[in-house]
């Protein structure tokens, strides 16, 4: 299997760099890694840039150029869901653009209600269906599906935070995750999207985030699943 992981910072997947020996594929192309073992060169991991507007492109030029059976989005990402613990790696099945669309008075349009396309997307593909009947099932049983917004503005002011959630009840919310959903379903490379939680939304206080635990989750969380991925 050809995998393709995607992250929008190095920052975010450090560990998973190093444990695998990822490295530069080519000097003109600052953004993609290769594994560095010739034994196991299938699997590529691209580092796209902060935002959905870098996440669709630089996703969409490499997908345009080379075939993968799958794409993972790796990732960190704030919580609305107080009942998921800081730290906590879950999988990301909805993602919505949530500013997609037009105020209309107090109400918001989206995009799919004007007519003009889509602004909701979803998982073509889950952990729990790539293990499904094998041992490596029972590994990931516990793992929470949430669904996510993606945001140009992450919310950190009260009244902000209650429109959205009244209008979409999100548990998540990243830069990147649905833009990362369009682009492979536009290429027609089944994907899943996995983020730790940093933070919770709420009015923006950098002293109660916790984005190294975030980002140590996350990194132990995806080698340990390539390393089942590869049995």
């Amino acid at each position: 299997m050809r995998i393709l992981f995607v992250a929008a910072t190095g920052m975010e997947v450090g560990g998973f760099i190093l444990d695998f020996g990822f490295r530069i594929s080519d000097s003109e192309k600052k953004n993609i890694f290769k594994t560095s073992s010739s034994a196991d060169s299938s699997n590529s991991l691209l580092i796209t840039g902060v935002g959905m507007v870098a996440t669709a492109f630089a996703l969409g030029k490499e997908l345009a150029t080379n075939q993968y059976d799958l794409a993972i989005n790796l990732g960190i990402a704030g919580s609305f869901d107080r009942s998921i613990a800081l730290g906590e790696v879950v999988e990301v099945v909805d993602d919505a653009l949530s500013e997609l669309g037009a105020e209309d008075a107090d109400s918001f349009l989206p995009i799919s209600l004007m007519g003009l396309g889509e602004s909701t997307f979803k998982a073509s593909e889950t952990i729990a269906n790539v293990f499904k009947g094998t041992k490596a099932a029972a590994k990931y049983k516990n793992l929470k599906q949430v669904r996510s917004i993606t945001v140009n503005t992450v919310h950190g002011e009260d009244e902000s935070i209650h429109k959205i959630m009244g209008r979409l009840n999100p548990q998540l919310e990243s830069m990147e995750g649905a833009a990362f959903f369009y682009a492979c379903r536009q290429a027609g490379v089944p994907c899943m999207q996995i983020r730790a939680v940093s933070n919770y939304v709420e009015k923006r206080n950098r002293d109660n985030w916790r984005i190294g635990l975030a980002v140590k989750n996350l990194d132990t969380f995806a080698i340990d699943l390539l390393n089942t991925l590869k049995g």
